[in-house]
């Protein structure tokens, strides 16, 4: 998919994770911190970043700008998705279905929040496999850049809409 330039949209972000590692030197512990931004403008546009620092503020500071770099369009279906799709990174796989008007987003973690500012309101999903915020938040990226809609299948394929969706 085709990056967005983060200039042209309006962007929300949400902090998914902050972790802290520690290395022990002489003197005691030093503590480096990381963190995972989504950023998304509820529009079908949506990126992630991953920022590292020695203070926590800063690690949001970076990972925010990394999310604004990495921005792409996901096609959505009305509220929902166009169908189900299976994203993989890592041990991480993220299953996310299409869901009925009025169920709500299924889901937790950094895959809610993806789902969330990409605007999704209807979706359901489920995590298999690690629980890791790093892969849970790529595999469900991946998963999302995956869709298509019917048009596209019907091009690529040569065949009439009507029939993609008749079968």
């Amino acid at each position: 998919m085709a990056k967005v330039k983060s200039s042209e949209i309006e962007l929300k972000d949400k902090l998914v994770y902050v972790g802290r590692t520690a290395k022990v030197v002489k003197g005691g512990r030093r503590f480096s911190f990381s963190a995972i931004v989504v950023v998304g403008d509820h529009n079908g546009h949506i990126g992630y970043g991953l920022g590292k620092a020695g203070e926590v503020v800063d690690a949001v500071t970076k990972a925010t700008d990394s999310a604004k770099k990495a921005i792409v369009k996901v096609r959505l279906q009305g509220n929902t998705i166009p169908h189900a799709v299976v994203g993989r990174f890592g041990a991480a796989k993220v299953l996310i279905k299409p869901a009925t008007p009025g169920t709500g987003i299924i889901a937790a973690g950094g895959v809610r929040a993806i789902l969330e500012l990409s605007g999704v309101q209807d979706v359901l999903t489920k995590s298999l496999g690690s629980s890791n915020p790093h892969n849970t938040v790529k595999a469900a990226m991946q998963g999302l850049m995956q869709l298509e809609d019917v048009t596209t299948v019907a091009t690529r394929r040569g065949i009439p809409a009507a029939r993609v969706v008749m079968g």
